[in-house]
């Protein structure tokens, strides 16, 4: 702990209109693996397969047995919970400071915790549906009807929900304070969208730099769940 978390509290008392642009960092605090760091998800091969070619569009239309399969194994959420990072941002947004929360992360843990405003660019694996009849189902299942079943969650290949990306950046463009945590800002277009804030207060929490610490108000190098709870509470 340091002077920077208090620096963190005295924002978000002085902010009116924040925004949280989160990544793979603010999930592993609650036990999930994240991606491209070391010993992240992608760093070893599954049945033979890369897993950025497994999550891409085209093998889940060619291999739907193996796409299953590692999501079954690798990226089953279900049991894992929000820590009090998350429960720091729903009492931000219960007090009406924090209007939008946007994430690039697939595991649900925002709306777990309770926040309510989660705009989601790459979707989610917390249920599966059927993409000819729509029935939906927590885990994965054979409809009825033959349609295939997938999560909602947008592949490799596949173009992000425009209405979200409206959303996302609409947000960030009203915004006078940006909170970004736990991503490394290199994954596009998402990345990009951080060139549209233009507000009073850039706050970067994250393990390693990025290359928009030289623009940011203030960089913090510690834990995101540490930090968030401490800053909500002075």
């Amino acid at each position: 702990m340091d002077e920077k978390w208090d620096e963190l509290a005295n924002i978000l008392k002085t902010s009116n209109n924040i925004v949280f642009f989160g990544g793979a960092g603010t999930s592993t605090e609650s036990g999930i693996q994240d991606f491209r760091g070391k010993g992240g998800l992608y760093s070893r091969e599954y049945k033979g397969y890369n897993p950025e070619e497994i999550l891409h569009i085209d093998f889940f239309l060619k291999n739907r047995k193996i796409f299953n399969e590692f999501l079954n194994e690798k990226m089953n959420f279900s049991n894992i919970k929000p820590h009090k990072g998350h429960y720091a941002l729903v009492k931000l947004e219960s007090i009406g400071k924090l209007k939008a929360i946007i994430t690039q992360n697939i595991d649900d843990l925002h709306q777990k915790a309770g926040s309510k405003n989660v705009l989601e660019l790459h979707g989610n694996i917390s249920h599966f549906y059927c993409l000819a009849c729509g029935k939906k189902q927590k885990e994965n299942f054979s409809c009825s009807c033959g349609g295939i079943t997938r999560p909602p969650v947008t592949l490799y290949g596949e173009n992000l929900d425009e209405e979200v990306v409206e959303l996302a950046i609409d947000a960030i463009k009203k915004a006078d304070t940006l909170i970004v945590a736990g991503t490394s800002l290199t994954v596009y277009p998402a990345a990009f969208y951080i060139q549209y804030f233009k507000g009073k207060n850039l706050v970067i929490i994250n393990a390693d730099e990025t290359k928009y610490d030289q623009y940011a108000t203030l960089v913090i190098r510690d834990s995101f769940a540490e930090v968030m709870s401490y800053a909500i509470q002075k």
